[in-house]
């Protein structure tokens, strides 16, 4: 990325610089092995220690494994599952894989059944890269996959990491490297087919969003898993390109004083910490110090979390925005522009973004987001799915299915197409609404939804998360309904609020709204 102290020069001054030849695993690993080998890739933390992973051996765990999966007959355009968590041969499965020529999946070690057979099937995959954890999940499904011929543990597998190195495959930036899988928020997974070149599309929004990375010092961390596209390529991989150390650390389950833990020990100076873990941060009251970036993306936080988050981190938040298809192409950066409370932040240089309307035509009203054919970061297509292809582009953009408006260089999301709410004609964006619930001191998190109604067509509907010892009561539930009558507006309010326990979520920390509406529906006719 171009250094410039100001927004309007980042954006004159970017363009594509990609070369029609072009594979990752050089990228991130390969050109620092032999230019720095003894630079850290990889700080993985244990409860004893953090044992680093310079870029040399990261190479020799890559080479070792390709070695391993080209014996066993994969190659070029076959696809390899990587299950497994944060770790260095994580890392070296993806870098492995693109060695070959093939493309990797990446692989949620929480899915369960259904959810991997339909990846693995969908996909066709030959081969499973997995940790020990995860390697009776997979086995259990092989009699139900007849072109899965392989399954790798690297740990357990006696590979040669002592042996000869692995000659990286030609490739063009253009050909199939990886096969990200959709979250699943408005129906079942489709995966999204990514080319080399979609790490070079998404540099420039992560350099911003951590406030021009990298600097000197700089350590990156997220508690997203990497299975997603959150984890992979706006953290692991970018830092990879960059020769910045990359954290690695095995969460069951996120908490707030882990997190705290982690990024004291490892000495993290950038985060990507999702809402979820930010609500539940702020929930616990926690502060934390050192951090030199927080970037944050998947659901708007609003204008009380990035309050909240300058008190707790000494720092602005930055959000960005973008999806499995398209990433990383709109994001706040606090050391070029101060952010405004509500909007998303501007487009990422290198990506044209708009609101268009019906007829492909960017508006001044509320329309469509859509970001312009040609960034570097969009998708090939939707494996095996023309119809699906077709049906995300509108003439020359890609149409993310979300709902926003321009606001001179800001763009403000409203909802996904099928999330915002209709009621007695008002259209009402449900991050609005959570914002504002999480406002009140009792709420740790919530998720809203529209559910059917015959006389407002839908009903604004809050399921409520309380935080720990908070009784949910019913003058709880009209303190809430007044709470957001008064600070938003009447027709707002949620008629109906539900206390649960905890809410569904996707792999990276969106609500799964479509789950909620279903939930709502059944105990409305129950």
């Amino acid at each position: 990325m171009m250094r410039s102290p100001t927004y309007p020069a980042l954006m004159a001054g970017h363009g594509w610089q990609i070369p029609e030849r072009l594979n990752m695993a050089v990228e991130v690993c390969d050109s620092w092995a032999e230019a720095d080998p003894d630079r850290v890739a990889i700080l993985t933390v244990t409860p004893d220690a953090v044992i680093e992973t310079d870029f040399v051996s990261l190479r020799a765990m890559a080479d070792a494994l390709a070695h391993r999966m080209a014996e066993a007959g994969i190659g070029r355009g076959d696809r390899v599952g990587v299950l497994r968590s944060q770790s260095a041969w994580t890392a070296a499965a993806h870098v492995a894989t693109w060695k070959l020529g093939a493309v990797s999946i990446p692989l949620f070690t929480l899915f369960g059944d259904q959810a991997l057979m339909d990846r693995l099937g969908d996909s066709g995959a030959t081969c499973v890269v997995a940790d020990p954890a995860s390697l009776q999940a997979v086995a259990a499904l092989v009699g139900q996959l007849p072109q899965l011929r392989e399954i790798i543990v690297p740990e357990d597998d006696g590979l040669d990491l002592f042996g000869p190195m692995f000659e990286t495959a030609d490739t063009a930036s253009n050909d199939p490297a990886v096969l990200i899988y959709t979250s699943g928020t408005t129906g079942g997974p489709k995966g999204a087919l990514h080319a080399h070149r979609v790490l070079r599309g998404h540099l420039p929004g992560v350099e911003i969003s951590h406030d021009l990375m990298p600097l000197e010092g700089d350590v990156l961390w997220t508690p997203a898993d990497w299975a997603w596209i959150g984890g992979l390529f706006d953290v692991l991989m970018p830092g990879l390109w960059h020769g910045v150390p990359v954290v690695a650390a095995r969460m069951a389950k996120f908490t707030p004083q882990e997190c705290v833990t982690i990024v004291r020990q490892a000495n993290v100076r950038n985060a990507f910490l999702p809402p979820t873990a930010l609500r539940a941060l702020k929930a616990a009251d926690v502060s934390l110090a050192g951090l030199r970036s927080v970037a944050s993306g998947g659901e708007p936080l609003g204008a009380e979390m990035l309050d909240w988050g300058e008190r707790a981190f000494g720092l602005k938040i930055n959000e960005f925005y973008g999806q499995t298809e398209c990433n990383m192409i709109v994001s706040a950066c606090g050391a070029l522009f101060d952010p405004v409370p509500g909007a998303m932040g501007k487009p990422v240089p290198g990506h044209e973004v708009e609101v268009i309307g019906p007829d492909g035509a960017p508006t001044d009203v509320e329309g469509d987001i859509a970001v312009r054919r040609g960034s570097a970061s969009m998708m090939l297509e939707y494996w095996n799915n023309p119809a699906a292809t077709a049906a995300k582009f509108r003439g020359d953009w890609m149409v993310t299915g979300d709902r926003g408006i321009r606001e001179g260089e800001f763009l403000r999301f409203k909802g996904r197409d099928d999330d915002v709410i209709t009621s007695s004609g008002y259209r009402i964006g449900p991050g609005e609404v959570e914002d504002c619930l999480l406002t009140h001191p009792s709420v740790a998190s919530a998720g809203v939804v529209g559910t059917p109604d015959s006389r407002r067509t839908e009903l604004v509907t809050a399921f409520v998360l309380l935080k720990p010892g908070v009784p949910g009561d019913d003058a709880l539930r009209s303190a809430l309904q007044t709470h957001v009558k008064t600070r938003l507006a009447a027709h707002e309010y949620p008629r109906l609020v539900y206390f649960v326990e905890d809410l569904p979520m996707t792999i990276s920390g969106k609500i799964i709204r479509r789950e909620l509406r279903r939930i709502a529906i059944e105990r409305g006719t129950s």
